[in-house]
């Protein structure tokens, strides 16, 4: 077995290895848009998957994501990189059924390191009910590992990131600051705790989260990976008419996230973040800078971001039976920022 870090190979990894959403947005942009009738969701509102009409109210929802690794552990990279996948379809409303491994592998690690990772894939997609048929691999000098997931399921079904109405309870079903802990745990500075917790997190998927709120009238959905909760929280503010007004008092955070973002440890996409949401995202006076950071933390695997009444939102919570998944703010019609925090 290869005794080399998986995280010694990478310059950014997880989820905070994105483009830069500006640069990103600049090509996008750019491009022709192609349209069919058969095309329920595109990437015009960047909602997690698209949806393609196959039958009478039979769509078919597809996602795809990989990434470098953030952890050393090459069956728990697996794990992390195929629940990151299925997320995109949770986010849908969506019930995972076939998937396709992304792998791109250095010639510097051995092959027990590749099997490893894909039975980490693997073994996720099987808890998640999925199958997974096939893939493709690459040699890259940079390790990267994901799945491309595909989903069926009745178009009135589908949750969308345009569809949050104003007064929505604002749910988030997992703790903040993976990003933060990923980058101190790379140089040894993270705590035991925070890292056992962020890996938790990372590995946990957002099954049974998707499975309670499929008992209640979801309005607007989304997950929160590297564009973080204010990017992700804006996309559906943008895409519904709405400005998200966030308590961060009631924001669920990893033990230790704060302190060492204090202590100056913060993934580059942190920055990326904040530059492109400039101009979308306000904060009162008396917040402080670790808990902007937060708010701009890339996540990785990270929970859903759900829209309902408040009434729904409190009885979720109480069903889901997590401390970390809280009610976090609400939402109103649409004023000068997308995202308020408070």
């Amino acid at each position: 077995m290869s005794s080399i870090r998986l995280t010694s190979l990478v310059k950014t990894s997880g989820c905070a290895a994105k483009l830069p959403p500006s640069d990103l947005h600049a090509v996008i942009d750019s491009l022709p848009v192609l349209s069919s009738p058969d095309l329920v969701e595109g990437f015009e509102t960047a909602d997690d998957a698209l949806v393609w009409r196959v039958g009478e109210n039979r769509v078919c929802v597809q996602t795809v994501d990989f990434f470098p690794p953030m952890v050393d552990d090459p069956y728990t990279f697996g794990q992390i990189a195929a629940a990151n996948a299925l997320s995109d379809v949770y986010a849908m409303g969506g019930e995972p059924s076939v998937c396709l491994n992304l792998m791109c592998f250095p010639a510097c690690l051995t092959l027990d390191v590749m099997r490893r990772i894909l039975l980490g894939g693997l073994d996720k997609a099987k808890e998640a009910g999925a199958v997974i048929a096939g893939g493709h691999t690459i040699s890259d000098p940079t390790p990267k590992y994901g799945l491309c997931v595909t989903s069926f399921m009745n178009e009135d079904e589908v949750w969308s990131n345009r569809t949050a109405l104003p007064g929505d309870a604002v749910v988030l079903t997992k703790a903040l600051g993976v990003g933060i802990v990923n980058t101190a745990a790379k140089v040894d500075e993270a705590p035991e705790e925070s890292v056992r917790q962020a890996q938790d997190s990372m590995t946990r998927l957002n099954r049974k989260a998707r499975d309670i709120a499929r008992k209640y009238r979801i309005h607007g959905a989304t997950d929160v990976t590297g564009f973080s909760l204010s990017g992700h929280g804006s996309e559906v503010a943008a895409a519904s008419g709405l400005t998200l007004k966030i308590n961060t008092a009631d924001l669920p955070v990893i033990d230790g996230a704060l302190e060492l973002a204090r202590f100056g440890f913060l993934p580059e996409g942190r920055y990326a973040n904040e530059e492109f949401l400039r101009d979308k995202v306000s904060f009162a006076e008396n917040i402080k800078l670790e808990m902007r950071d937060l708010c701009f933390d890339p996540q990785t695997s990270g929970g859903l971001l759900l829209f309902m009444s408040p009434g729904d939102a409190r009885s979720y919570v109480k069903e889901m039976d997590m401390d970390c998944c809280r009610i976090i703010g609400t939402t109103y019609k649409q004023g000068k920022y997308l995202m308020e925090y408070v």
